[in-house]
């Protein structure tokens, strides 16, 4: 089959595109970065441009078959880039999808949907409440994927957890980078709530399972996440176990803490934004069982080996990004003065 992937350029978009091309089907990127995977030269497509510009979109989707839609402005972008990119550009991709009588749309959403909810595990058909305009435009986007499945387009909708693998860096650089400085790491509160992860391969397979399966079958909104994590206290603690000092996660209080990260985040003087550190410390994770049964997915990672695989990746290309920073998943955040507070761990 004939991929478009949004957001090819991204953490997910090039293991998505790794995993689609090793599996013999073609790849266009469609992304407004630059895509600079050298291992991937000569074997996709590349068009750099905006979801958001209709002509761009309308040449993208010539002769697709599958539309995996990946592309977002995250939590840490404006407000008024998170909406034109998560809702309008969406909105863009379903008409020309429509238009050109594409088979499938995967619409990668995110559990931010949910909001902060009162109760867990978390199911599709739960109430959606968006914190923040990040949450807000992924409820809207979906909506938008809704109305085109009325019309007769088939439209996956997955939710995946947090995800990490190969080339995930932002807010997980902070754990690798003082882990692998031989530091203790803190955790909001005690680290004792359950907070589910996901694997980049698996999301993967998710994927391809909705581009493969019957489409009575993929029609439909799944969560996506891991099978197996402990508590975010053990699971994090697992990076240090491999990290070899004999480091600990420190709690620390949880209301004094936040109060502090608000201040900081306030003056930029942290990358840690509001929907990170006032959910760090609580439950957070969703029921897999409709994904199992209708998908037939069945994840191989746990949280802890999730973590410790992308790790692994970081130790070894840590020289490659030591010198960048960004907002995205795939750079190092400026840590602020965390880095100053890393001193002390």
């Amino acid at each position: 089959m004939k991929f478009l992937v949004t957001g090819g350029a991204g953490f997910l978009g090039i293991n998505l595109v790794r995993y689609l091309q090793s599996r013999g089907h073609d790849v266009v990127s469609l992304d407004i970065v630059k895509f600079d995977y050298p291992d991937m030269n000569g074997k996709i497509s590349i068009i750099t441009g905006d979801i958001r510009n209709k002509e761009t979109v309308e040449e993208a989707m010539k002769g697709i078959d599958v539309v995996v839609h990946t592309a977002a402005a995250l939590p840490l972008y404006s407000s008024e880039e998170i909406f034109s990119t998560d809702i309008e550009g969406t909105k863009n991709l379903l008409e020309a999808a429509e238009r050109n009588k594409v088979e499938r749309f995967i619409h990668i959403s995110s559990t931010a949907v949910y909001g902060i909810p009162d109760h867990h595990p978390l199911f599709e058909d739960d109430k959606l409440d968006g914190v923040g305009p990040y949450g807000k435009a992924k409820i809207q986007a979906e909506k938008e994927c809704d109305n085109f499945r009325k019309k007769g387009l088939c439209v996956s909708i997955i939710r995946p957890k947090s995800f990490v693998g190969p080339e995930r860096l932002g807010v997980f650089d902070l754990l690798y980078d003082w882990a692998y400085d031989g530091k203790g790491f803190p955790m909001i509160g005690s680290g004792n709530n359950r907070y589910q992860l996901l694997d980049v391969e698996d999301l993967c397979e998710a994927i391809l399972l909705c581009a493969t399966l019957a489409k009575n079958k993929v029609n439909d909104t799944f969560n996506i996440g891991a099978k197996e994590y402990t508590t975010m206290k053990e699971d994090y603690q697992a990076v240090l176990d491999s990290a070899g000092f004999g480091k600990k996660i420190i709690g620390l209080p949880e209301k004094p803490t936040i109060a502090l990260l608000k201040i900081l985040s306030a003056f930029r003087l942290s990358p840690l934004y509001k929907w990170v550190y006032e959910t760090a410390s609580k439950d957070s994770f969703v029921s897999i069982e409709k994904a199992e049964r209708i998908l037939g997915y069945s994840p191989k990672y746990s949280n802890k080996d999730a973590l410790i695989r992308n790790y692994k990746w970081y130790k070894e290309n840590k020289n490659n990004f030591k010198n960048t920073s960004g907002v995205s998943h795939r750079v190092p955040w400026k840590q602020g003065l965390l880095r100053v507070a890393k001193a002390f761990f």
